[in-house]
């Protein structure tokens, strides 16, 4: 019986899959990392928002998305490393938004053993060589490219020219860095390229690992995970989770309207017993399509009131 039992153990140890450590997450623990998200996916499997929707969040302040996360319970979502312990981003083009999917990457110091072993593994998902050109060569048009490179400036650039044109020759956008980057001239003039990152520095990168592509990375207070909506300004950046995008989209959206229809009120052109929600359907040129107003607007009649769960009630 007990030899019955060993060759029984045996037999199913043989047919568990193996899994070893990646360097690139693959579609299968992506979509498990980021089940929540309904819709579409890249190849990668990361969350895939619409590029008509990212146009659209490009209007939206950091302070209104920062308040709509912190209703839901994400309280540690913006970055701009300007505490008491830190430097603030430094920005190639601060005057210039940026908005996009995230493709994450995480460095580590030198550990020879450690990459002798990234590389190995890289081998066998057919990465001819892990270093800071493999998420770059990853990327796709509307990805921004967010490292966590542990705040090193010398011998921390992660790019020069040659990198920053193929990031904006892949993705159409630019880069979130926590670290630097080398040849800020030549970045410069690549246009609609932009850069948030710690500093720049002449040298080159040394003594430093990629150790993962898509999978969570922290970015000071933010755990960031693939397919992560990205929310750049001069104030800092945000990361929004791909599942609250339209709705955050439409509730800044509809706020606006609201706020339109309340000052027509005002001045007498609407009839103070008008519905607004009757009013808003009948408005000719609305930001949002008929399907997203009226799902939207079902939700929120739905809901109930005391629905959003307490950071303490998480905890």
């Amino acid at each position: 019986m007990k030899r019955n039992i060993f060759i029984l153990f045996i037999v199913l140890l043989a047919t568990i899959p193996v899994r070893s450590q990646l360097v690139v997450w693959n579609p299968e623990d992506i979509k498990l990392l980021t089940k929540q998200w309904e819709g579409e996916r890249s190849p990668d499997g990361r969350p895939k928002v619409s590029d008509a929707h990212l146009e659209r969040l490009e209007k939206v302040s950091i302070e209104e998305a920062w308040e709509f996360l912190r209703r839901k319970g994400y309280e540690n979502q913006f970055e701009n490393f300007s505490d008491i312990h830190e430097n603030s981003w430094v920005i190639i083009h601060p005057d210039q938004t940026m908005v996009g999917r995230a493709l994450t990457a995480q460095y580590t110091p030198m550990r020879f053993d450690f990459d002798d072993y990234l590389q190995e593994v890289g081998k066998k998902q057919n990465i001819e060589k892990v270093n800071n050109e493999l998420p770059v060569s990853l990327l796709n048009e509307g990805d921004i490219y967010v490292a966590d490179a542990y705040g090193k400036i010398s011998d921390g650039t992660l790019m020069g020219d040659i990198i920053g044109n193929n990031v904006y020759r892949n993705s159409k956008r630019g880069v979130i860095l926590n670290g630097s980057v080398r040849k800020l001239d030549a970045l410069t003039e690549i246009e609609g390229f932009n850069a948030w990152i710690r500093g720049f520095d002449p040298s080159s990168i040394s003594g430093m690992v990629c150790a993962s592509v898509n999978a969570p990375i922290r970015i000071g207070r933010v755990t960031v995970l693939p397919g992560d909506v990205v929310l750049a300004k001069r104030s800092g950046v945000i990361f929004i989770p791909p599942q609250f995008v339209v709705e955050l989209i439409l509730s800044v959206e509809i706020a606006a309207l609201r706020n339109d229809f309340n000052l027509q009120r005002r001045e007498g052109k609407i009839d103070n017993n008008t519905d607004f929600n009757e009013w808003l359907k009948r408005q000719p040129n609305l930001p949002m399509s008929k399907e997203e107003l009226d799902a939207y607007l079902n939700r929120q009649a739905n809901q109930p009131r005391n629905q959003q769960q307490t950071r303490s009630q998480r905890q």
